[in-house]
């Protein structure tokens, strides 16, 4: 039987698809503070509301995934 994961064991797969040149400040803020640096560049990050916020903030940018 597989255990279920606990919300504070789930983890996201963020990819960033779009590049950051000419965007917000703020808007590339999120994308560093995610850990993206370059276009296809992919992270997981825990999914905590912090990081939920900023991936909402740039979600145009982004594909999201569950890990």
């Amino acid at each position: 039987m597989a255990a279920k994961k606990s919300k504070s064991d789930a983890q996201l797969r963020v990819t960033l698809v779009k590049s950051t040149n000419g965007r917000l400040k703020a808007h590339r803020a999120c994308v560093s503070g995610l850990g993206l640096r370059r276009i296809n560049h992919s992270v997981t990050v825990a999914d905590t509301p912090e990081n939920r916020g900023m991936i909402n903030r740039v979600s145009y940018l982004l594909q999201v995934e569950e890990a």
